[in-house]
């Protein structure tokens, strides 16, 4: 969906001295696809994953002072603009979700096929590792987190098979997470929804990294960010992100008149323009081609008004 999501932004980024942030940097495709499309653009591009910078740093470096690379988690983005002296930037693009490269590489532990180090964190320097919450969390909030952020139906099952297991010997490594939820999950709740273990397995790396929280306060930063005219692109990878990023767009194209007004004045004006029906799907020829892009979900709004005073 890449080539949609810069179609989508493309009205706004044509212009000159357009600035464009790719919020979510990974290894850099979606940079490189920015610059190499919109030769006079100046792109700002966070990551919080110092070895995704250092990667996608040597990939973008032929395009030297166009691309401005921070290590900052993507709510951070009103002081990043602020430290480099940018008011307003005419493009925004984030692609959730875990990269690639955190996927792939083992000892990162994000994914249920291949035993690995249970950690998780998206910034290796900092916070609470996946392993940590296993072994420490109170089986209430274990159980939470796992309903909330993972919509796993079996939560009580799994999480009183974790603390029973934890008791004999701390959980460090993903092979024997994975196993103990296939021995938990009744036969029925095994046969749908791919592997077993992968609605645990988000839950804990949401969080890890507080992805949620973060994503609330970081999508009305961004379209504050936007000039009028800019445009805003994201790409969820399950319902819960696009559920938020659906509600702020959503909120941002309606009136907030008192009802019964016979015009609607200025200040209660929509901010935004919704530039997506609803949320749109790859193409199954996309699917084919690279089947992490499936559960992807894009919307894409523009800014057409200022906030009231």
């Amino acid at each position: 969906m890449l080539q949609r999501s810069l179609d989508l932004l493309a009205p706004a980024l044509e212009r000159p001295e357009a600035v464009v942030v790719d919020c979510t940097l990974g290894l850099g495709g979606h940079s490189e696809a920015l610059l190499t499309r919109f030769p006079d653009v100046r792109l700002v591009a966070l990551d919080r994953d110092k070895e995704a910078l250092r990667l996608s740093g040597e990939r973008l470096a032929p395009y030297g002072e166009r691309a401005t690379l921070v290590h900052a988690v993507y709510d951070e983005l009103p002081d990043v603009l602020d430290r480099l002296g940018i008011a307003r930037v005419q493009g925004v693009l984030f692609d959730l979700g875990v990269s690639s490269m955190q996927l792939d590489e083992a000892d990162r532990g994000f994914a249920y096929a291949q035993d690995a180090p249970l950690d998780m964190r998206m910034d290796q320097t900092t916070g609470m590792s996946a392993a940590d919450v296993l072994n420490t969390y109170p089986a209430g909030e274990l159980v939470r987190i796992l309903r909330a952020y993972g919509e796993e139906k079996q939560a009580k099952r799994i999480v009183a098979a974790i603390v029973r297991e934890r008791e004999k010997e701390p959980f460090r490594t993903s092979a024997r997470l994975v196993e103990l939820i296939r021995d938990a999950l009744p036969q029925a709740a095994k046969r749908t929804g791919g592997n077993p273990a992968k609605r645990t397995f988000q839950a804990l790396r949401i969080e890890v990294n507080g992805e949620l929280s973060v994503l609330e306060r970081a999508i009305p930063a961004a379209v504050k960010a936007l000039a009028v005219g800019g445009r805003i692109a994201v790409l969820s990878y399950h319902s819960l992100e696009d559920r938020l990023v659906k509600q702020v767009f959503a909120a941002g194209a309606a009136t907030t008149a008192p009802p019964g007004l016979p015009v609607v004045p200025e200040q209660y004006q929509p901010r935004l323009k919704l530039l997506t029906r609803g949320a749109e799907l790859p193409t199954e020829e996309e699917v084919a081609e690279n089947r992490r892009a499936a559960p992807a979900r894009l919307r894409g709004a523009q800014r057409i008004r200022e906030d009231a005073e």
